[in-house]
């Protein structure tokens, strides 16, 4: 009987992680934050900086802060405002922490290159802007491992992937989805999809060749959206509703897509979950859009399977959520996870740590997790490489890198289709420009552009610097 007592309680470093939301002054004020009606996050983070969409009369953006930059938003902080309609997604990518990527209503995709400093004006111009849907982009993802390679998945049932190093599309999944797609999530190494859809399938594809080689028809019976995402070992888990609208979460093994491994009830809520996964820990954390709870779970190899660790409760509830990457997180206080939890104004974060006694680095809550190298280039991956994330350690935690330009090699002009608009006549251009010519004003516009890149970081740290002085007061 003793051995039987003890083995009631399962043994598990992650039974005691608890959240805590941050000190008042720690959060971020006064943010319109958008009420588009979407099931997307709203919010991407990483250890540089915070985005979040935000409302914006005609046309769509995004602010971008510093993480440090807590406090109350100065409401002339510049936006990114490339769109001409509400922004449905945003996705940094992982390999370059100034780099993000925005999905739009417009139909398309545009990356931005975001400044260390805080510019001074509204960021209008991307790197690239992506143009192949032909209705409104809710979904963007960038590759796992591979630089430069983007996905985007459109009210248009199409998923696309572009390589944005040269503006191209790689790859047009265009058979394959008989309605609106709700969601699209790589695996660890990038090789294939798994996507949910509103003809209540789950699809496993794999889209270089261009094959869905598993899927699932209602792994829940309601009618309302289903996620999933890829967790350890290639299993899926997925969030959804049984046919008497209470919420589920299932998990899948792909070799036996016809029965679930765990599948359980958990409340009436009708919010849909947005699950949030660890690979380091194993721990997926629930997410409802409208509730005011973040639940979490451990997935290990030993039945029930899906085991449910705790929930962190608060009176407010969130209108999206944004998910730290692991070398974001303060090793030295054993954080585990961190969310940025939207509400109507404001955007809080939610620290969840593992209590432990002693100060030093805890390895085993810390095993080496993906860093930001690309183990691929994308022609390799479309090739048919794969490669595993480079991972580093997080021992003497993670200093992010001082940014780095992303360049957009476009191919031969020539061979890409003539701008749309009017035809000018060749007569208007004048031959005898010679090219010297034209290298001197390129020049001369590219000291320019570093002159005013120069003179915004002064205005940017002269403003800093006054409003030290001034502590805040207008």
């Amino acid at each position: 009987p003793t051995a039987m007592s003890r083995r009631v309680v399962r043994q598990s470093k992650f039974r005691h992680v608890f959240g805590q939301p941050v000190k008042a002054d720690q959060m971020y004020e006064d943010i319109r934050v958008s009420k588009v009606t979407c099931d997307s996050s709203f919010c991407a983070v990483n250890p540089k900086f915070v985005a979040i969409i935000v409302e914006s009369g005609g046309g769509g953006a995004f602010i971008v802060l510093p993480l440090a930059k807590t406090g109350r938003v100065d409401k002339n902080h510049p936006l990114v405002t490339g769109h001409t309609a509400p922004v449905l997604d945003i996705d940094w990518c992982p390999h370059n922490d100034n780099v993000i990527a925005s999905a739009s209503e417009d139909t398309t995709v545009m990356v931005w290159q975001i400044p260390d400093y805080v510019p001074v004006r509204n960021i209008t111009e991307p790197v690239v802007t992506l143009e192949g849907h032909s209705k409104r982009v809710s979904i963007i993802s960038w590759h796992p491992t591979a630089r430069n390679v983007l996905l985007s998945a459109g009210c248009d049932n199409l998923v696309i992937l572009w390589n944005v190093g040269t503006g191209e599309m790689l790859l047009a999944l265009d058979d394959m989805h008989t309605d609106l797609i709700y969601n699209v999530g790589w695996n660890r190494n990038g090789s294939l999809l798994v996507t949910t859809c509103k003809d209540k399938k789950v699809r496993v594809i794999d889209p270089r060749k261009q094959q869905i080689i598993a899927e699932k028809t209602k792994p829940h019976d309601g009618t309302r959206p289903i996620r999933a995402i890829f967790v350890a070992d290639g299993k899926i888990f997925t969030t959804g509703f049984s046919r008497m609208s209470e919420r589920q979460l299932g998990l899948w093994d792909l070799n036996n897509f016809e029965e679930p491994i765990a599948l359980q009830e958990m409340d009436t809520s009708n919010g849909v979950l947005l699950p949030f996964y660890d690979a380091d820990s194993s721990i997926v954390y629930l997410c409802g859009k409208g509730d005011s709870s973040i639940r979490y779970f451990e997935i290990t190899d030993e039945a029930p399977y899906v085991h449910y660790l705790n929930t962190y409760s608060s009176k407010e509830p969130q209108r999206g959520m944004g998910f730290m990457p692991k070398r974001g997180l303060d090793v030295s206080k054993c954080e585990i996870a961190r969310f940025f939890k939207l509400h109507e104004r404001k955007c809080e974060p939610i620290v969840m740590t593992v209590p432990r006694k002693s100060d030093l680095f805890q390895d085993d809550l810390y095993p080496d997790t993906p860093g930001p190298e690309p183990a691929l280039e994308a022609d390799e991956w479309l090739s048919g490489k794969d490669a595993e994330p480079i991972l580093i350690s997080l021992r003497d935690g993670y200093v992010p890198i001082k940014n780095r330009e992303l360049k957009v090699v476009k191919k031969n002009i020539l061979d890409s289709k003539p701008p749309p608009g009017p035809r000018r006549s060749h007569s208007t251009c004048d031959s005898d420009f010679s090219q010297p010519a034209l290298e001197e004003v390129l020049e001369e516009i590219r000291a320019l552009k570093e002159t005013v890149q120069a003179q915004e970081k002064r205005i940017s740290d002269l403003e800093n610097k006054l409003c030290r002085f001034t502590n805040g007061t207008d």
